[in-house]
């Protein structure tokens, strides 16, 4: 499969720079679009992806965002590398990325929730024993 990388940067993005040196090292080709000087294209993108961050990475019309799908230049090498077209149709894998990010939300309030009773417990353990001391 003929993989087609573009990268959106930024003038001002130090991690930008990062990135493309490290895909340039392992001889990975793509096509670099500025976000000023091709800001309609630029725009596209963050009406798509709802998250206006530079280095945005698109291979083969699937968007890769740092700190949500890579962290790091060789995690971003590791999935260019792998990256396979996905057999599923948009609206299959949409349903189960919408799944996915509600299992996420759901985890997130539980830990929360956990986190907040611990903290009253030990408020009240506190103030019990202030009183108790009093």
């Amino acid at each position: 499969m003929n993989k087609k990388i573009t990268i959106y940067t930024s003038k001002t993005c130090n991690y930008c720079d990062q990135i493309k040196k490290s895909l340039a090292e392992t001889s990975i080709n793509f096509t670099e679009m500025d976000i000023i000087e091709h800001k309609d294209i630029w725009n596209n993108v963050k009406d798509l992806t709802v998250t206006p961050i530079t280095p945005t990475i698109e291979i083969n019309n699937e968007f890769l965002l740092p700190g949500r799908d890579f962290f790091n230049p060789q995690n971003l090498i590791d999935l260019i590398s792998d990256f396979k077209e996905s057999q599923y149709n948009e609206n299959r894998r949409a349903l189960e990325l919408i799944k996915t990010l509600n299992y996420n939300v759901f985890t997130a309030f539980q830990r929360l929730d956990t986190t907040l009773k611990n903290i009253e417990n030990k408020l009240n353990t506190e103030e019990n024993e202030h009183k108790s001391t009093s």
